[in-house]
């Protein structure tokens, strides 16, 4: 198998169908490594530039549904793209990425990839794409729908004074939400935390009643 066949076998693993062969010439074309890291809670995905010899990197969490993670791959080529013509003399999500970034996504905005919604909400986004596709909500919402997430629910949906679990090792006690974050307790040091509302986690136990609030301080 030669290394075309090699790239799109993977990538099929990954992306919709009708994009493996736009990524797999990119791979060839723009000359990158293409790395599949383990869940990062930080990152969704980075670019590296060439270093001591090696050619571009990019690295992209594997354990997000396929279009959220052509979406973040293509983010990352826009990096790369943006760093071939202006190297680092231009701020990293500035106004030249910002444009090599619609440049690219443009081609894969067609219904044999993306589903209608995730496209109409992935226009609104290429409107004025940020840092990240995730501070986007409406994006992420979207995304969310085609996530397959087994018992684990969007914070958004788990009652008021729920208790659930974060990432299996923590426990919080649901409260209300402030502005665009959810007022979260540590069921163990009783801190404060403020969950993006489509976080997701797994419900432990509910309040026998709906109107049970957890106590919260106001800071």
């Amino acid at each position: 198998m030669n290394q075309v066949n090699r790239n799109q076998s993977i990538l099929h693993k990954y992306i919709p169908e009708k994009a493996v062969p736009i990524i797999s010439e990119w791979i060839y074309t723009f000359d990158f490594k293409l790395r599949i890291k383990k869940s990062r809670s930080s990152k969704y995905g980075d670019y590296r530039p060439p270093f001591k010899g090696e050619n571009h990197q990019i690295t992209i969490n594997y354990d997000m549904n396929k279009y959220a993670f052509l979406i973040t791959l293509i983010h990352e080529v826009a990096h790369l793209s943006t760093y071939n013509k202006h190297k680092n003399n231009v701020k990293p999500h500035g106004d030249e990425w910002k444009l090599h970034y619609k440049f690219l996504m443009q081609q894969f905005l067609i219904p044999e990839i993306f589903p209608v919604d995730v496209i109409t909400a992935l226009r609104k986004y290429m409107n004025n794409p940020a840092a990240s596709s995730c501070s986007d909500t409406n994006l992420l919402r979207v995304l969310k729908k085609y996530d397959v997430r087994g018992d684990s629910v969007l914070l958004e949906d788990v009652p008021v004074g729920s208790t659930f679990s974060y990432n299996d090792t923590r426990f919080f006690i649901k409260g209300e939400q402030s502005r665009k974050r959810i007022r979260c307790k540590d069921a163990k040091t009783n801190t404060v935390y403020l969950f993006n509302p489509l976080t997701e986690v797994l419900i432990i136990n509910t309040p026998l009643f709906a109107e049970n609030k957890a106590d919260f301080p106001n800071k």
